[in-house]
């Protein structure tokens, strides 16, 4: 890239050089050539009047910025001449009256660009042309002066940008190739490292900036997946060790009635450890990016899910009661929809002294759903509004696995919402347990 900016650099300003050094030529020629031109046409004039008036004497003295004059009448024959054409014949034949001409002769032999002008007027004794030249030597020095300080300037110029861009794009590119180097030396057991920011806060500060935002949320995920392979071991490995237990000792008893209770407990322990491996998968799908994203959404129509789900759930110790607004729709999976207010029902009946509640609204202001799913159980401290939608966590340690559960449904549910473009929080509530989640509306139909 540095070879790439500097040739690139190098060409236009040769380019630019090169138009620049033969605009400044042209330019300067064409004010020279003018500038003479001028002076021997004045010139020229000057004498034609004096051919007018009659005062035209033999000998003709050229003024500045002239080098030769002549006159000459109609007939060819030389009336007057400056002493450096005396006895020289006339230099052209005569010109039609009032014309004025410039030529480039030789008229001296001195090898230079001779500038000829011809002005021809009437006289009393007939036309009568006066020819005024001047000689380009000063022009062609000054030309060669130019051209000679443009062949040593230009390649000095160019040299100069070529050094200077390949330097300025060299340090440019310097924190690039820190960001590349730590990139290429940050292995899986080491994403605490971070990329060089220059601050200089420009493109290449940003670059560093969104890469070190990058590796947080590779470090983010690779923390969040240990502690998640530690999780589920450890709550894998009691039931496993239970459940080996039972079956070991229902096959060593001697009472049958024991061996059948022993068998039933190891049947509901397998229960346990079948519905823990499925929400890890479910986990683990949610967190490769799949889950409800891999499947088609559709216009679901969330009030009749959410009253189909709790007319649904089998008869408990607490009253259930609903405050649905009708007619609420969202683009989802309804499967995974379901899932979300099952796990969250659970929780409240888990939780609930005697009463559950699940209010559905709509927000047309902001375009959401608004799904409330309320207990009056003992609440949640505002310290741990985040904490319950960690994975395996019970707020409660002294509760027994069968009733705390595995402590991954809320963050199954929040997951599930997050898949869905929504949110599930917790917020306040005048005594117990609100739990809330959001999700998009459907598009009303046209």
């Amino acid at each position: 890239m540095r070879a790439r900016a500097t040739a690139a650099a190098g060409t236009v300003l040769a380019a630019a050089l090169a138009l620049a050094g033969a605009g400044l030529l042209a330019t300067v020629r064409a004010d020279l050539v003018a500038s003479a031109a001028s002076a021997t046409r004045q010139q020229a004039e000057t004498v034609a009047q004096l051919a007018v008036q009659g005062r035209l004497t033999p000998v003709l003295h050229a003024g500045h910025g002239t080098d030769f004059l002549q006159a000459v009448d109609a007939h060819g024959t030389v009336l007057a001449a400056s002493p450096d054409l005396s006895g020289r014949p006339a230099l052209t034949a005569a010109r039609r009256a009032g014309s004025h001409t410039t030529h480039d002769v030789d008229p001296l032999h001195d090898h230079h660009r001779q500038r000829l002008t011809a002005v021809t007027t009437d006289t009393p004794d007939g036309p009568v042309t006066v020819y005024a030249g001047t000689s380009l030597r000063a022009a062609d020095e000054a030309l060669d002066t130019t051209r000679a300080a443009l062949a040593v300037g230009c390649p000095l110029l160019l040299l100069t940008g070529v050094v200077v861009t390949w330097r300025v794009t060299g340090h440019a590119l310097r924190p690039v190739e820190a960001i590349r180097a730590e990139v290429d030396a940050i292995t899986g057991q080491d994403l605490h490292r971070r990329v060089p920011e220059p601050g200089t806060a420009d493109e290449i500060a940003r670059l560093a900036a969104t890469m070190n935002a990058m590796l947080d949320r590779l470090e983010d995920t690779g923390r969040r997946q240990r502690r998640f392979i530690a999780d589920a071991s450890h709550e894998l490995r009691s039931p496993l060790a239970v459940l080996r237990t039972q079956l070991e000792v229902a096959d060593t008893h001697p009472d049958p009635a024991v061996r059948a209770e022993l068998v039933h407990g190891a049947l509901q322990d397998t229960d346990r450890l079948q519905g823990l491996a499925t929400d890890l998968l479910l986990l683990a799908r949610l967190d490769a990016g799949g889950g409800a994203e891999d499947r088609p959404r559709q216009r679901t129509d969330l009030t009749g899910l959410v009253a189909a789900t709790v007319l649904g759930r089998p008869a408990g110790a607490h009253r259930r009661s609903t405050d649905l607004a009708p007619g609420v729709a969202v683009d989802g999976v309804p499967l995974w929809l379901g899932r979300l207010l099952t796990n969250l029902l659970d929780n409240a009946d888990r939780h609930a002294a005697g009463a559950v509640h699940v209010r559905l609204a709509a927000d047309p202001g902001r375009g959401v759903a608004v799904l409330d799913v309320e207990d009056d159980g003992p609440g949640i401290p505002p310290a741990d509004h985040e904490r319950v939608f960690e994975r395996f966590t019970r707020l409660d340690d002294a509760r027994s696995r069968d009733e705390g559960g595995s402590g991954l449904g809320l963050s199954i549910a929040r997951d599930i919402a997050r898949h869905h473009g929504g949110t599930l929080a917790v917020v306040p509530a005048p005594s117990g347990t609100r739990l809330r989640a959001e999700l998009p509306m459907a598009a009303p139909h046209r």
